[in-house]
Protein backbone atom coordinates (compact mmCIF):
# COMPACT_ATOMS: atom_id res chain seq x y z
CA UNK A 1 0.00 0.00 0.00
CA UNK A 2 1.42 3.22 -1.49
CA UNK A 3 2.13 5.90 1.06
CA UNK A 4 3.78 9.95 0.10
CA UNK A 5 5.36 12.07 2.36
CA UNK A 6 5.27 15.15 2.98
CA UNK A 7 8.50 16.17 1.13
CA UNK A 8 7.20 14.14 -2.12
CA UNK A 9 3.59 15.91 -1.81
CA UNK A 10 5.18 19.09 -1.35
CA UNK A 11 7.64 18.65 -4.17
CA UNK A 12 4.25 18.03 -6.24
CA UNK A 13 1.89 20.97 -5.20
CA UNK A 14 5.03 23.49 -5.89
CA UNK A 15 5.67 22.03 -9.68
CA UNK A 16 1.57 22.38 -9.76
CA UNK A 17 1.52 26.04 -8.35
CA UNK A 18 4.27 27.27 -10.88
CA UNK A 19 1.78 27.25 -13.59
CA UNK A 20 4.00 25.19 -16.10
CA UNK A 21 1.99 21.53 -15.56
CA UNK A 22 -1.57 20.66 -15.05
CA UNK A 23 -3.22 17.77 -12.50
CA UNK A 24 -2.60 14.74 -15.08
CA UNK A 25 0.38 15.92 -16.54
CA UNK A 26 2.08 15.76 -13.64
CA UNK A 27 0.41 12.58 -12.43
CA UNK A 28 1.81 11.19 -15.44
CA UNK A 29 5.07 12.07 -14.69
CA UNK A 30 4.97 11.48 -10.62
CA UNK A 31 3.04 8.38 -10.68
CA UNK A 32 0.06 9.16 -8.91
CA UNK A 33 -3.19 9.72 -9.56
CA UNK A 34 -4.52 12.93 -11.15
CA UNK A 35 -7.16 13.12 -8.01
CA UNK A 36 -4.45 12.47 -5.54
CA UNK A 37 -2.58 15.54 -7.15
CA UNK A 38 -5.70 17.76 -6.74
CA UNK A 39 -6.19 17.13 -2.92
CA UNK A 40 -2.77 17.74 -2.15
CA UNK A 41 -3.09 21.46 -4.08
CA UNK A 42 -6.31 21.78 -2.00
CA UNK A 43 -5.03 21.28 1.30
CA UNK A 44 -2.19 23.07 0.45
CA UNK A 45 -4.19 25.83 -0.29
CA UNK A 46 -6.55 25.56 3.21
CA UNK A 47 -4.08 24.63 5.50
CA UNK A 48 -0.33 24.94 3.92
CA UNK A 49 2.65 22.17 4.32
CA UNK A 50 0.18 21.28 7.24
CA UNK A 51 -1.98 19.97 5.03
CA UNK A 52 -0.02 17.58 3.18
CA UNK A 53 1.45 16.18 6.45
CA UNK A 54 0.09 12.48 6.92
CA UNK A 55 -2.10 12.96 10.31
CA UNK A 56 -3.71 9.30 10.20
CA UNK A 57 -7.40 7.85 9.10
CA UNK A 58 -9.98 9.99 11.36
CA UNK A 59 -11.19 7.65 13.70
CA UNK A 60 -15.40 8.43 13.79
CA UNK A 61 -17.72 7.58 16.50
CA UNK A 62 -19.75 5.95 13.99
CA UNK A 63 -18.61 3.69 10.87
CA UNK A 64 -18.93 6.04 7.14
CA UNK A 65 -21.63 4.64 4.76
CA UNK A 66 -20.97 5.27 1.05
CA UNK A 67 -23.97 3.92 -1.08
CA UNK A 68 -23.63 4.14 -4.82
CA UNK A 69 -25.42 2.91 -8.39
CA UNK A 70 -23.59 1.49 -10.54
CA UNK A 71 -24.91 1.27 -14.48
CA UNK A 72 -23.80 -2.57 -15.61
CA UNK A 73 -23.87 -0.90 -19.45
CA UNK A 74 -21.03 1.29 -19.25
CA UNK A 75 -19.78 1.10 -15.63
CA UNK A 76 -20.66 4.64 -14.63
CA UNK A 77 -21.60 5.42 -11.21
CA UNK A 78 -25.08 7.18 -11.77
CA UNK A 79 -25.62 8.01 -8.08
CA UNK A 80 -24.14 7.70 -4.51
CA UNK A 81 -24.63 8.75 -1.20
CA UNK A 82 -22.86 9.26 1.92
CA UNK A 83 -23.29 9.55 5.80
CA UNK A 84 -21.99 8.49 9.31
CA UNK A 85 -24.40 5.70 10.25
CA UNK A 86 -26.59 3.66 7.93
CA UNK A 87 -30.03 4.10 7.98
CA UNK A 88 -33.02 4.03 5.10
CA UNK A 89 -32.68 8.11 4.50
CA UNK A 90 -28.50 6.80 3.06
CA UNK A 91 -30.56 4.61 0.52
CA UNK A 92 -33.69 6.47 -0.51
CA UNK A 93 -31.52 9.74 -1.06
CA UNK A 94 -29.64 7.88 -3.67
CA UNK A 95 -32.07 6.56 -5.06
CA UNK A 96 -34.21 10.01 -5.78
CA UNK A 97 -30.74 11.24 -7.08
CA UNK A 98 -30.75 7.58 -9.57
CA UNK A 99 -34.50 8.34 -10.36
CA UNK A 100 -34.24 12.01 -11.20
CA UNK A 101 -32.08 10.27 -14.29
CA UNK A 102 -34.42 8.62 -15.65
CA UNK A 103 -36.76 9.12 -19.00
CA UNK A 104 -40.07 8.34 -19.50
CA UNK A 105 -41.24 5.09 -20.48
CA UNK A 106 -37.76 3.64 -18.76
CA UNK A 107 -38.30 0.42 -16.77
CA UNK A 108 -34.89 -0.56 -15.09
CA UNK A 109 -34.16 -3.74 -13.39
CA UNK A 110 -32.19 -2.29 -9.90
CA UNK A 111 -30.21 -5.14 -8.39
CA UNK A 112 -28.81 -5.48 -4.92
CA UNK A 113 -27.56 -7.64 -1.58
CA UNK A 114 -30.12 -9.11 0.59
CA UNK A 115 -29.17 -6.06 3.15
CA UNK A 116 -32.05 -4.99 5.76
CA UNK A 117 -32.54 -2.10 3.73
CA UNK A 118 -33.12 -3.49 0.44
CA UNK A 119 -36.31 -5.64 2.43
CA UNK A 120 -38.02 -2.95 3.89
CA UNK A 121 -41.27 -1.86 2.32
CA UNK A 122 -40.49 1.51 2.02
CA UNK A 123 -37.82 0.46 -0.47
CA UNK A 124 -39.67 -1.49 -2.40
CA UNK A 125 -42.54 1.07 -2.79
CA UNK A 126 -39.80 3.61 -3.66
CA UNK A 127 -39.16 0.86 -6.80
CA UNK A 128 -42.62 0.65 -7.50
CA UNK A 129 -43.61 4.00 -8.03
CA UNK A 130 -41.39 4.73 -10.88
CA UNK A 131 -41.61 1.25 -12.40
CA UNK A 132 -38.25 0.11 -11.10
CA UNK A 133 -37.66 -3.77 -11.08
CA UNK A 134 -35.94 -5.68 -7.83
CA UNK A 135 -33.22 -8.16 -8.35
CA UNK A 136 -31.27 -9.55 -5.16
CA UNK A 137 -28.19 -11.40 -4.85
CA UNK A 138 -28.78 -15.45 -3.85
CA UNK A 139 -28.22 -15.32 -0.09
CA UNK A 140 -24.17 -15.77 0.60
CA UNK A 141 -23.18 -15.68 -2.65
CA UNK A 142 -21.07 -12.15 -3.54
CA UNK A 143 -20.72 -12.75 -6.80
CA UNK A 144 -23.92 -11.96 -7.89
CA UNK A 145 -23.15 -8.56 -6.63
CA UNK A 146 -19.39 -8.34 -8.67
CA UNK A 147 -20.17 -5.59 -10.62
CA UNK A 148 -20.69 -3.13 -7.47
CA UNK A 149 -18.28 -4.64 -5.24
CA UNK A 150 -15.16 -4.07 -8.15
CA UNK A 151 -16.07 -0.45 -7.61
CA UNK A 152 -15.75 -0.18 -4.29
CA UNK A 153 -12.44 -2.23 -3.74
CA UNK A 154 -10.87 -0.21 -6.88
CA UNK A 155 -12.07 3.15 -4.72
CA UNK A 156 -10.36 1.93 -1.61
CA UNK A 157 -7.07 0.83 -3.50
CA UNK A 158 -6.81 4.29 -6.01
CA UNK A 159 -8.69 6.65 -3.29
CA UNK A 160 -9.22 5.94 0.24
CA UNK A 161 -6.14 3.88 1.19
CA UNK A 162 -3.53 6.55 -0.04
CA UNK A 163 -5.17 9.50 1.49
CA UNK A 164 -5.72 10.57 5.12
CA UNK A 165 -9.31 12.95 6.13
CA UNK A 166 -9.01 15.42 8.88
CA UNK A 167 -13.22 15.32 8.72
CA UNK A 168 -15.91 13.45 7.19
CA UNK A 169 -16.38 16.73 4.52
CA UNK A 170 -13.08 16.05 3.46
CA UNK A 171 -13.27 12.33 2.87
CA UNK A 172 -16.96 13.14 0.77
CA UNK A 173 -15.15 15.96 -0.94
CA UNK A 174 -12.33 13.56 -2.05
CA UNK A 175 -14.97 10.86 -2.81
CA UNK A 176 -17.11 13.13 -5.22
CA UNK A 177 -14.30 13.93 -6.98
CA UNK A 178 -12.99 10.25 -7.26
CA UNK A 179 -15.96 9.56 -8.51
CA UNK A 180 -15.75 12.31 -11.25
CA UNK A 181 -12.71 11.18 -12.32
CA UNK A 182 -13.33 7.60 -12.35
CA UNK A 183 -17.00 8.73 -14.47
CA UNK A 184 -14.96 10.59 -16.83
CA UNK A 185 -10.95 10.15 -17.25
CA UNK A 186 -10.30 6.41 -16.19
CA UNK A 187 -10.34 4.26 -19.01
CA UNK A 188 -11.53 0.73 -19.12
CA UNK A 189 -10.16 -2.27 -21.70
CA UNK A 190 -13.32 -3.63 -21.99
CA UNK A 191 -14.74 0.20 -22.79
CA UNK A 192 -12.19 0.05 -25.45
CA UNK A 193 -9.75 2.22 -23.74
CA UNK A 194 -12.54 4.78 -22.94
CA UNK A 195 -14.13 6.30 -19.82
CA UNK A 196 -17.50 4.80 -18.77
CA UNK A 197 -19.23 8.64 -19.59
CA UNK A 198 -16.99 8.60 -23.10
CA UNK A 199 -18.00 5.12 -23.64
CA UNK A 200 -21.68 6.04 -23.24
CA UNK A 201 -21.36 9.37 -25.27
CA UNK A 202 -19.24 8.66 -28.31
CA UNK A 203 -21.05 8.85 -31.70
CA UNK A 204 -23.46 5.45 -32.74
CA UNK A 205 -23.21 4.02 -36.26
CA UNK A 206 -26.28 4.96 -37.72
Amino acid sequence: MTKYDERFKLEVVQWYLSGDKGYKALAREFGVGSTQVEQWVASYKRHGADGLRRQGHVKYSAQFKLEALEHLYNGEIIAWHSATRASFDLISSMLKKAFSRLTRGERPLLHSDQGWQYQMPAYRRLLDQRAVRQSMSRKGNCLDNAAIESFFGTLKAEFFHLNEFDSVEQLQAGIQQYIHYYNHERIRLKLKGLSPVQYRTQPRLA
